[in-house]
C-alpha cells in the first residue's frame, strides 16, 4: 500500500510524492541540521553569499557542499546570486542543495553569530561546508540525496526544514 502526498512550496508548484520519499526527505533534513552544526563547531563552514563568493573564489576545492538556503522567491537580487552560485557550483563540481526553512536555519546557526554585526548574521542564503573532520556520513546521507535527485531530473535538488 503506498499513500500519496500532494506538497507544495517550491517554484513547480504541485508535487506527487510517495510517503517513503517524505520520510526519506525528513531524514535528509534532519541529517543536513547536524552536518551544519558540526561544521559550524569545526570551523568548516562559511555561512553568507559574500564570504562564500570569496571562498569559492579562493579554495573552491575544499568545498564539498553549498547550501542555498531562500523562503522568497519574488526576491530578484537574490534568485540572481544564486544563479551565479549555483553554476559556479556545477561547473567545479561541488554539490548544491536549495533548501527552504531560514527560520530552521537561524535557529541553528543564528546562537553562534550573536557578537557579528545584525547584516551579516542575517545572511543565511548561502553556507558552503569545507571538508568537515567529523559527521561525514551525514555529508554522505546528504550528498545521495543530492546524486538520486539529479538522476530524477532535479538538477538543483530541494529540502524543506521543519521548524521546531
Amino acid at each position: 500500500l503506498t499513500f500519496v502526498a500532494l506538497v507544495s512550496g517550491f517554484s513547480d508548484g504541485l508535487m506527487l510524492i510517495s510517503l517513503s520519499f517524505l520520510l526519506r526527505m525528513q531524514s535528509v533534513g534532519l541529517a543536513l541540521e547536524e552536518l551544519l552544526v558540526t561544521a559550524q563547531k569545526q570551523d568548516c563552514l562559511t555561512i553568507g553569499i559574500y564570504e562564500s563568493a570569496k571562498l569559492l573564489n579562493a579554495d573552491p576545492d575544499n568545498v564539498v557542499l553549498c547550501v542555498l538556503a531562500g523562503d522568497d522567491e519574488d526576491d530578484v537580487a537574490l534568485q540572481i546570486h544564486f544563479t551565479l552560485l549555483q553554476s559556479f557550483c556545477c561547473d567545479t563540481g561541488i554539490t548544491i542543495l536549495r533548501v527552504s526553512g531560514i527560520q530552521r536555519l537561524q535557529q541553528l546557526l543564528g546562537a553562534a553569530h550573536a557578537n557579528k554585526n545584525q547584516e551579516e548574521h542575517g545572511d543565511l542564503h548561502c553556507m558552503l561546508v569545507t571538508n568537515p573532520q567529523a559527521d561525514h556520513c551525514r555529508l554522505q546521507e546528504v550528498g545521495t540525496y543530492c546524486q538520486e535527485s539529479r538522476r530524477l531530473h532535479q538538477w538543483v535538488p530541494e529540502l524543506v526544514l521543519q521548524e521546531r
